[in-house]
Protein backbone atom coordinates (compact mmCIF):
# COMPACT_ATOMS: atom_id res chain seq x y z
CA UNK A 1 0.00 0.00 0.00
CA UNK A 2 0.56 3.43 -0.86
CA UNK A 3 0.08 6.23 1.99
CA UNK A 4 0.71 9.68 2.07
CA UNK A 5 0.80 11.22 5.42
CA UNK A 6 0.15 14.96 5.84
CA UNK A 7 1.43 15.92 9.13
CA UNK A 8 3.66 13.10 8.80
CA UNK A 9 6.77 14.91 10.48
CA UNK A 10 4.81 15.36 13.47
CA UNK A 11 4.73 13.32 16.62
CA UNK A 12 1.79 10.92 15.46
CA UNK A 13 2.82 11.05 11.83
CA UNK A 14 6.22 9.96 12.19
CA UNK A 15 5.22 7.51 14.64
CA UNK A 16 2.65 6.09 11.96
CA UNK A 17 5.42 6.02 9.43
CA UNK A 18 7.27 3.34 10.93
CA UNK A 19 4.66 1.09 11.50
CA UNK A 20 3.47 1.24 7.74
CA UNK A 21 7.14 0.60 6.61
CA UNK A 22 7.63 -1.90 9.31
CA UNK A 23 5.27 -3.82 6.99
CA UNK A 24 6.42 -3.16 4.20
CA UNK A 25 4.14 -0.20 2.76
CA UNK A 26 5.47 2.88 0.67
CA UNK A 27 5.19 5.96 2.86
CA UNK A 28 5.24 9.84 1.22
CA UNK A 29 5.38 12.50 3.64
CA UNK A 30 4.51 15.80 1.95
CA UNK A 31 5.95 19.53 4.19
CA UNK A 32 6.69 22.69 3.44
CA UNK A 33 10.88 21.79 4.17
CA UNK A 34 11.31 18.55 3.38
CA UNK A 35 14.02 17.38 5.49
CA UNK A 36 14.92 13.90 7.07
CA UNK A 37 12.28 13.11 9.54
CA UNK A 38 14.34 10.57 11.25
CA UNK A 39 12.19 7.99 9.64
CA UNK A 40 13.96 5.75 7.32
CA UNK A 41 12.73 4.98 4.13
CA UNK A 42 10.23 7.87 3.80
CA UNK A 43 9.96 9.76 0.50
CA UNK A 44 9.88 13.55 1.32
CA UNK A 45 7.84 15.66 -1.70
CA UNK A 46 7.12 19.56 -0.97
CA UNK A 47 3.63 20.94 -0.20
CA UNK A 48 2.53 24.07 0.96
CA UNK A 49 -0.68 22.66 2.94
CA UNK A 50 -2.66 24.40 0.84
CA UNK A 51 -2.21 23.81 -2.94
CA UNK A 52 -4.85 21.30 -4.14
CA UNK A 53 -2.81 21.36 -7.48
CA UNK A 54 0.41 20.43 -6.07
CA UNK A 55 -0.83 17.80 -3.75
CA UNK A 56 -3.23 16.36 -6.45
CA UNK A 57 0.27 15.15 -8.25
CA UNK A 58 1.35 13.45 -4.96
CA UNK A 59 -2.05 11.91 -4.23
CA UNK A 60 -2.19 10.02 -7.91
CA UNK A 61 -1.56 6.47 -7.22
CA UNK A 62 -1.53 6.78 -3.92
CA UNK A 63 -3.90 3.90 -2.05
CA UNK A 64 -4.26 5.94 0.97
CA UNK A 65 -4.35 9.29 2.63
CA UNK A 66 -3.97 10.44 5.90
CA UNK A 67 -4.53 13.80 7.07
CA UNK A 68 -3.03 14.97 10.53
CA UNK A 69 -2.00 18.15 9.67
CA UNK A 70 -3.53 21.02 12.61
CA UNK A 71 -1.54 23.49 14.43
CA UNK A 72 -0.55 22.75 18.23
CA UNK A 73 -3.63 23.33 20.52
CA UNK A 74 -1.53 23.81 23.80
CA UNK A 75 1.39 25.69 22.45
CA UNK A 76 0.19 28.59 24.04
CA UNK A 77 -2.53 31.04 25.46
CA UNK A 78 -5.23 31.23 22.87
CA UNK A 79 -5.26 35.04 21.26
CA UNK A 80 -7.87 35.55 18.82
CA UNK A 81 -4.66 35.50 16.41
CA UNK A 82 -3.63 31.85 17.46
CA UNK A 83 -7.30 30.65 17.69
CA UNK A 84 -7.69 32.06 13.70
CA UNK A 85 -4.40 29.84 13.14
CA UNK A 86 -5.79 26.86 14.92
CA UNK A 87 -9.09 26.61 13.01
CA UNK A 88 -7.31 27.80 9.37
CA UNK A 89 -4.43 25.22 9.85
CA UNK A 90 -7.10 22.32 9.68
CA UNK A 91 -9.65 23.56 7.56
CA UNK A 92 -7.14 24.48 5.01
CA UNK A 93 -5.73 20.63 4.47
CA UNK A 94 -8.71 19.34 5.18
CA UNK A 95 -10.21 21.17 1.71
CA UNK A 96 -7.22 21.17 -0.03
CA UNK A 97 -7.25 17.78 0.02
CA UNK A 98 -10.95 17.31 -0.72
CA UNK A 99 -9.99 19.71 -3.85
CA UNK A 100 -6.78 17.69 -4.74
CA UNK A 101 -9.26 14.36 -4.60
CA UNK A 102 -11.41 16.23 -7.15
CA UNK A 103 -9.72 17.09 -9.24
CA UNK A 104 -8.14 13.19 -10.08
CA UNK A 105 -11.46 12.00 -10.15
CA UNK A 106 -12.76 14.96 -12.19
CA UNK A 107 -15.01 15.48 -9.98
CA UNK A 108 -15.94 19.19 -8.33
CA UNK A 109 -15.16 19.03 -4.39
CA UNK A 110 -18.04 20.64 -3.72
CA UNK A 111 -20.85 19.41 -5.32
CA UNK A 112 -19.09 15.78 -5.57
CA UNK A 113 -19.91 14.98 -9.58
CA UNK A 114 -18.51 11.68 -9.96
CA UNK A 115 -15.75 11.44 -12.37
CA UNK A 116 -13.80 8.89 -14.72
CA UNK A 117 -11.80 6.85 -12.23
CA UNK A 118 -8.80 6.66 -14.54
CA UNK A 119 -5.60 4.79 -13.75
CA UNK A 120 -2.58 6.00 -13.18
CA UNK A 121 1.06 4.69 -15.12
CA UNK A 122 1.21 2.63 -12.24
CA UNK A 123 -1.88 0.56 -12.47
CA UNK A 124 -3.21 1.82 -9.33
CA UNK A 125 -6.35 4.28 -9.25
CA UNK A 126 -5.96 7.47 -9.57
CA UNK A 127 -7.80 7.99 -7.08
CA UNK A 128 -6.91 6.66 -3.27
CA UNK A 129 -9.61 4.56 -1.93
CA UNK A 130 -9.17 5.89 1.61
CA UNK A 131 -8.73 8.65 3.73
CA UNK A 132 -8.18 8.88 7.63
CA UNK A 133 -9.08 12.37 8.68
CA UNK A 134 -8.03 13.71 11.93
CA UNK A 135 -10.00 15.34 14.66
CA UNK A 136 -10.45 14.83 18.60
CA UNK A 137 -12.59 14.28 21.60
CA UNK A 138 -13.02 17.91 21.74
CA UNK A 139 -16.20 17.87 19.19
CA UNK A 140 -18.16 16.49 22.06
CA UNK A 141 -17.76 19.72 24.31
CA UNK A 142 -16.18 18.88 27.63
CA UNK A 143 -17.45 18.03 31.28
CA UNK A 144 -16.09 19.57 34.75
CA UNK A 145 -17.01 16.12 36.67
CA UNK A 146 -16.48 12.92 35.27
CA UNK A 147 -19.29 11.38 37.51
CA UNK A 148 -21.69 13.96 35.61
CA UNK A 149 -19.96 13.16 32.18
CA UNK A 150 -21.99 11.30 29.81
CA UNK A 151 -20.50 8.47 27.44
CA UNK A 152 -19.79 10.61 24.08
CA UNK A 153 -20.37 8.23 21.04
CA UNK A 154 -19.40 8.88 17.69
CA UNK A 155 -23.20 9.01 16.94
CA UNK A 156 -23.71 11.98 19.48
CA UNK A 157 -24.15 15.93 18.26
CA UNK A 158 -21.10 18.25 18.73
CA UNK A 159 -20.71 20.30 21.72
CA UNK A 160 -20.22 23.46 21.84
CA UNK A 161 -16.54 25.78 22.34
CA UNK A 162 -13.56 26.72 20.37
CA UNK A 163 -12.90 23.48 20.38
CA UNK A 164 -15.76 21.87 20.18
CA UNK A 165 -16.56 24.27 16.56
CA UNK A 166 -13.40 23.60 15.45
CA UNK A 167 -13.28 20.08 15.59
CA UNK A 168 -16.61 20.15 13.62
CA UNK A 169 -14.88 22.64 10.92
CA UNK A 170 -12.19 20.14 10.72
CA UNK A 171 -14.12 17.13 10.12
CA UNK A 172 -16.37 19.08 7.34
CA UNK A 173 -13.22 20.10 5.69
CA UNK A 174 -12.73 16.88 3.52
CA UNK A 175 -16.34 15.63 3.64
CA UNK A 176 -16.70 16.20 -0.17
CA UNK A 177 -14.16 12.92 -0.87
CA UNK A 178 -17.36 10.72 0.61
CA UNK A 179 -19.62 11.70 -2.61
CA UNK A 180 -16.52 10.97 -4.50
CA UNK A 181 -16.27 7.18 -3.88
CA UNK A 182 -13.36 7.33 -1.18
CA UNK A 183 -14.13 5.86 2.04
CA UNK A 184 -13.42 8.03 4.91
CA UNK A 185 -12.81 7.33 8.70
CA UNK A 186 -12.80 10.55 11.05
CA UNK A 187 -10.53 9.71 13.80
CA UNK A 188 -11.49 11.35 17.39
CA UNK A 189 -8.55 11.27 19.12
CA UNK A 190 -8.17 11.61 22.95
CA UNK A 191 -4.71 12.91 24.30
CA UNK A 192 -2.23 10.60 23.01
CA UNK A 193 0.41 9.24 25.41
CA UNK A 194 3.96 8.89 24.26
CA UNK A 195 7.50 9.74 23.96
CA UNK A 196 6.87 12.90 22.86
CA UNK A 197 3.73 15.28 23.34
CA UNK A 198 1.80 16.04 26.40
CA UNK A 199 3.19 12.98 28.25
CA UNK A 200 6.73 15.00 27.59
CA UNK A 201 5.47 17.77 28.70
CA UNK A 202 4.29 16.43 32.27
CA UNK A 203 6.92 14.35 33.05
CA UNK A 204 9.74 16.74 34.31
CA UNK A 205 6.81 18.09 37.01
CA UNK A 206 5.54 14.28 37.88
CA UNK A 207 9.63 13.36 38.47
CA UNK A 208 10.54 16.13 40.45
CA UNK A 209 7.46 15.21 42.48
CA UNK A 210 5.71 18.20 42.12
CA UNK A 211 2.69 16.75 39.41
CA UNK A 212 -0.56 17.34 40.84
CA UNK A 213 -4.49 17.09 39.61
CA UNK A 214 -5.56 20.14 37.77
CA UNK A 215 -8.09 21.98 39.74
CA UNK A 216 -10.95 19.93 40.90
CA UNK A 217 -9.45 16.57 39.51
CA UNK A 218 -12.83 15.26 38.53
CA UNK A 219 -12.95 15.67 35.19
CA UNK A 220 -12.41 13.22 32.64
CA UNK A 221 -9.22 12.49 31.24
CA UNK A 222 -9.57 10.40 27.78
CA UNK A 223 -6.50 8.75 26.63
CA UNK A 224 -4.49 6.74 24.48
CA UNK A 225 -1.12 4.71 23.90
CA UNK A 226 0.42 5.65 20.59
CA UNK A 227 0.92 2.44 20.03
CA UNK A 228 -2.80 1.93 19.86
CA UNK A 229 -3.85 5.37 18.12
CA UNK A 230 -1.26 4.45 15.46
CA UNK A 231 -2.19 0.92 15.38
CA UNK A 232 -6.07 1.67 15.20
CA UNK A 233 -5.24 4.30 12.35
CA UNK A 234 -3.48 1.13 10.56
CA UNK A 235 -6.37 -1.14 11.56
CA UNK A 236 -9.04 1.12 9.82
CA UNK A 237 -6.48 1.90 6.80
CA UNK A 238 -6.84 -1.68 6.18
CA UNK A 239 -10.98 -2.56 6.88
CA UNK A 240 -12.74 -1.85 3.85
CA UNK A 241 -16.04 -2.25 5.85
CA UNK A 242 -15.17 0.87 8.41
CA UNK A 243 -16.53 4.73 7.70
CA UNK A 244 -17.08 7.05 9.51
CA UNK A 245 -16.38 8.54 12.80
CA UNK A 246 -14.42 6.55 15.45
CA UNK A 247 -13.15 7.80 19.15
CA UNK A 248 -9.56 6.71 19.34
CA UNK A 249 -9.51 6.47 23.00
CA UNK A 250 -8.53 3.94 25.73
CA UNK A 251 -11.52 1.38 27.09
CA UNK A 252 -10.72 3.11 30.70
CA UNK A 253 -11.85 6.01 31.41
CA UNK A 254 -10.39 7.71 33.97
CA UNK A 255 -10.81 11.54 35.74
CA UNK A 256 -7.61 13.71 36.08
CA UNK A 257 -6.91 12.74 39.66
CA UNK A 258 -6.83 8.83 38.69
CA UNK A 259 -4.53 9.92 35.77
CA UNK A 260 -2.61 11.77 38.02
CA UNK A 261 -2.13 9.18 40.22
CA UNK A 262 -0.84 6.82 38.46
CA UNK A 263 1.22 9.05 36.28
CA UNK A 264 2.87 9.21 40.00
CA UNK A 265 3.00 5.96 40.51
CA UNK A 266 4.47 5.38 37.39
CA UNK A 267 7.37 7.45 38.30
CA UNK A 268 7.86 5.73 41.66
CA UNK A 269 6.29 8.50 44.31
CA UNK A 270 4.70 6.89 47.33
CA UNK A 271 0.90 6.97 47.24
CA UNK A 272 0.79 8.74 50.68
CA UNK A 273 2.72 11.60 49.79
CA UNK A 274 0.26 13.62 47.31
CA UNK A 275 1.31 16.74 45.08
CA UNK A 276 -1.07 19.46 46.41
CA UNK A 277 -3.52 20.35 42.95
CA UNK A 278 -2.54 23.33 40.31
CA UNK A 279 -5.55 25.63 41.73
CA UNK A 280 -8.22 26.05 38.53
CA UNK A 281 -7.72 30.26 39.03
CA UNK A 282 -3.94 29.85 38.56
CA UNK A 283 -4.47 27.83 35.08
CA UNK A 284 -6.79 30.52 33.61
CA UNK A 285 -4.55 33.11 34.76
CA UNK A 286 -2.23 31.75 32.78
CA UNK A 287 -3.86 30.18 29.81
CA UNK A 288 -7.18 31.71 30.04
CA UNK A 289 -9.89 29.74 27.58
CA UNK A 290 -7.27 26.64 26.62
CA UNK A 291 -7.60 25.97 30.53
CA UNK A 292 -11.37 25.92 30.57
CA UNK A 293 -11.49 24.03 27.82
CA UNK A 294 -8.86 22.09 27.81
CA UNK A 295 -7.46 21.22 30.90
CA UNK A 296 -10.01 21.47 33.29
CA UNK A 297 -13.34 19.91 31.42
CA UNK A 298 -12.92 16.49 29.36
CA UNK A 299 -15.18 13.95 27.95
CA UNK A 300 -15.53 10.08 28.18
CA UNK A 301 -15.58 8.48 24.93
CA UNK A 302 -15.62 4.78 24.88
CA UNK A 303 -14.00 3.94 21.74
CA UNK A 304 -17.28 0.99 20.79
CA UNK A 305 -16.91 1.74 17.14
CA UNK A 306 -13.48 0.68 17.15
CA UNK A 307 -13.96 -2.44 19.21
CA UNK A 308 -16.96 -3.47 16.95
CA UNK A 309 -14.63 -3.11 13.81
CA UNK A 310 -12.23 -5.89 15.54
CA UNK A 311 -9.44 -3.81 16.21
CA UNK A 312 -7.79 -5.15 20.23
CA UNK A 313 -5.90 -2.63 22.35
CA UNK A 314 -2.13 -3.28 22.99
CA UNK A 315 -2.71 -1.17 26.25
CA UNK A 316 -6.20 -1.31 27.45
CA UNK A 317 -5.59 0.23 30.63
CA UNK A 318 -3.86 2.99 31.90
CA UNK A 319 -1.14 1.73 34.62
CA UNK A 320 0.47 -0.56 31.73
CA UNK A 321 0.37 2.09 29.25
CA UNK A 322 2.38 4.40 31.61
CA UNK A 323 4.90 1.52 32.50
CA UNK A 324 5.36 1.26 29.48
CA UNK A 325 6.45 4.50 28.31
CA UNK A 326 8.35 5.54 32.03
CA UNK A 327 10.07 1.94 32.15
CA UNK A 328 14.13 3.29 31.60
Amino acid sequence: MHVVILGGTGFIGSALARILLARGDTVTIPSRRPRDTGVHGTTHATWNGRDPEQLARLLGGAHAVVNLLGENIAGGRWTPERKARIVDSRVAAGQAVAAALGSLSGADSTHGVHGTGELSESGASALPSVLVQASAVGYYGGWLDMAAAPRCGEGDQPGTGFLADTCVGWEASSAPAEAMGVRRCVIRSGVVLGAGGALARMLPAFRAWLGGPLGSGRQPFPWIHLADEVGAIAHLLDSPACSGAYNLAAPQAVDNVGFTAELNHAVGRPHWLPAPPVPAFALRLALGELADEALLAGQVTPPDRLADSGYAFRFATLREALADLTAA
